[in-house]
């Protein structure tokens, strides 16, 4: 979601008891990759009960209602304009329904190791998206480099020299397109509820209400009773919705706020790290060699393409080595925030 335009007075160091080792955004930082890396365990164990769409509902559920007292708390209203309504539920659609859906989906068939890898591909696909829909956005060499190597590194997720099941290529292809999703959902949210007057949690809110309402349109009713749902199940979704989609809302415009966009954009780098170590620890859960070094080099891909690392040679007047500057490295850097 876009940050707010009213910058909060930045956090002393030690205001989360670490000291001078953190300031506050730095420790929110890794919070918030922990909450999102170790999502994907959440999902696994929710479809031990529940269905994908279950699940997708369940977490859509709890995180609406988390927003919605913090609203109520603070005294805030819900947006009134009827088109901004509009915009939010396709944004709802594209950052929330679909995706969780997907990855839910697509964890019945692999590990929650590899849908947090698969999680790492949303910058280059946000990337696409851009370059596709914007005109004004131009395909330049590092875009193209750190393309072709952010998507190498999806080959070599999937193995495909050796073959993919039929059940585990869906599910790998379900998570693709989880991924997918979001690279549609950031550019049409930075262009239609960017610079809206309403704050974030307002919006925040709002949205997660219309995916809400989307996912109940097409989730079957429970089979099993709440009191039939086992509480691993229940604690699990429930974590998984106010946490994982309620508060992790606010750390991430928080960090916006007083880190920027551009660190909170990094995030992808460290969420496959906590998704390994929570299904190695917690679902003992098997990982293969070519899928963590896959994750590395669609990473790689990623620093590339958003100027973060430079693989090609500097020429004389081009800062970014593809006489694009600055402005490009901006944009890039917005696409996977």
């Amino acid at each position: 979601m876009p940050p707010s335009t009213t910058q909060p007075p930045a956090m002393q160091p030690g205001a989360l008891g670490l000291g001078s080792v953190l300031t506050y955004w730095q420790g929110a930082f890794l919070l918030l990759a922990a909450i999102w890396g170790s999502s994907f365990l959440f999902i696994k164990i929710g479809l031990e009960a529940l269905s994908p769409l279950q699940v997708a509902l369940g977490r859509m559920a709890f995180g609406t209602v988390t927003l919605l007292v913090i609203v109520l708390i603070r005294g805030e209203r819900l947006p009134r304009d009827r088109w901004l309504w509009g915009h939010l539920a396709i944004t709802a659609l594209l950052l929330n329904a679909l995706p969780f859906s997907l990855f839910a989906y697509g964890e019945t068939a692999v590990s929650s190791i590899l849908a947090g890898i698969w999680n790492a591909t949303t910058p280059l696909l946000t990337l696409v998206v851009v370059l596709v829909a914007l005109p004004e956005e131009r395909p330049t060499r590092r875009r193209v480099v750190g393309l072709l190597i952010g998507f190498a590194g999806v080959l070599v997720v999937l193995g495909s020299w050796r073959g993919v099941e039929a059940g585990a290529l869906l599910g790998n292809l379900a998570c693709l397109g989880a991924a997918a999703s979001y690279g549609l959902g950031f550019p049409y949210s930075r262009r239609y509820l960017a610079g809206r007057p309403e704050s974030v949690l307002a919006l925040s809110t709002a949205q997660l209400l219309c995916g809400t309402a989307e996912l109940m349109l097409v989730t079957p009713l429970p089979t099993l009773s709440v009191a039939g749902i086992p509480v691993r199940v229940l604690v699990s979704v429930a974590t998984l919705g106010a946490i994982g989609t309620g508060i992790a809302y606010i750390l991430n415009n928080r960090i916006i706020r007083e880190a920027g966009a551009t660190t909170a954009s990094t995030v992808t780098y460290l969420i496959p790290l906590f998704s390994t170590v929570a299904g190695l620890l917690v679902l003992d859960e098997r990982l293969s060699w070519h899928e963590p070094l896959g994750g590395l080099i669609v990473l790689l891909g990623v620093a590339v393409s958003q100027g973060r690392l430079s693989l090609l040679p500097r020429w004389p007047g081009s800062p970014g080595g593809d006489g694009a500057g600055n402005a490009e490295s901006t944009t890039d850097q917005e696409a996977s925030s």
